[in-house]
């Protein structure tokens, strides 16, 4: 059915990594109207990788002292290559120690609350040019003592590779402290947080993990044990970064050594 709808296997695998399931006909017939309309100057998978993630847009107005709202446009994939260049710049933060460094062909997880905020964080201070953030989170101390007792046991038995928390500047900046000249990253975002926020937000409780791909089974079911929350990135690659299959250079001229 999906065949004789011109839906090849690799647009059916990114419609179902946006929509969080396997979309029904109905779905695909809509996304397909709306390609007809809007992006036929492209491939439907092209055209895919550039919209906007799913969002719930009320959630990211910023309310400053004056009580004006202001909307803030969720950046598409190819308009993030800027911002992180700038941000990974601005902040100048000194590479991580050998030991937290990646090593190619390893896979990347994320551990954690995947953070849907941005506000308090350097991407929004440089880029965006907000100076207050009327939002108030919890610093989740407790859950990251639990996270770090469960990941270090992990490293211990030699499943975990490396084990680095999301710090200042987010999950890029921390990957981009985590390679060398040599070694890069190839990822995917998760649709359902906004893109900003899951690639430069800084606040939840987020640790990032490399592992040998032997270990992937046991990790996956030693985190399903432990109930904690895990998101798949991608893998420690030759020297570029890519972001959702877009090239956004070598990982040298984000390192800015």
């Amino acid at each position: 059915m999906v065949e004789a709808m011109g839906v090849s296997q690799s647009v059916l695998e990114e419609v179902q990594c946006i929509v969080g399931r396997m979309p029904t006909v109905e779905e695909l017939s809509t996304l397909l109207a709306m390609w007809e309309s809007n992006g036929r100057q492209q491939s439907l998978l092209a055209w895919l990788r550039g919209q906007h993630h799913v969002v719930e847009r009320h959630e990211y107005l910023y309310d400053g002292d004056d009580s004006t709202h202001k909307e803030i446009r969720e950046p598409r994939v190819r308009d993030c290559i800027p911002l992180a260049r700038e941000v990974t710049a601005a902040l100048h933060l000194p590479p991580l120690p050998a030991e937290q460094r990646l090593s190619r062909g390893s896979l990347l997880y994320m551990v954690g609350r995947v953070a849907t905020g941005f506000l308090d964080s350097a991407y929004a201070r440089r880029c965006l040019h907000l100076v207050e953030n009327p939002v108030r989170l919890d610093n989740g101390n407790e859950e990251l003592a639990y996270l770090q007792m469960i990941l270090t046991a992990l490293r211990d038995a030699d499943v975990v590779s490396t084990c680095c928390p999301v710090g200042t500047g987010g999950l890029f900046t921390t990957l981009v402290r985590c390679c060398d000249s040599r070694v890069g990253f190839d990822i995917l975002t998760c649709r359902e947080v906004r893109l900003d926020a899951f690639l430069f937000g800084e606040d939840g409780v987020r640790m990032l993990i490399s592992l040998p791909e032997t270990q992937d089974d046991f990790f996956l079911q030693k985190m399903d044990e432990a109930r904690v929350d895990c998101c798949f990135l991608g893998h420690a690659t030759k020297g570029r970064v890519l972001v959702d299959d877009m090239d956004y250079g070598s990982v040298v001229e984000f390192l800015g050594n």
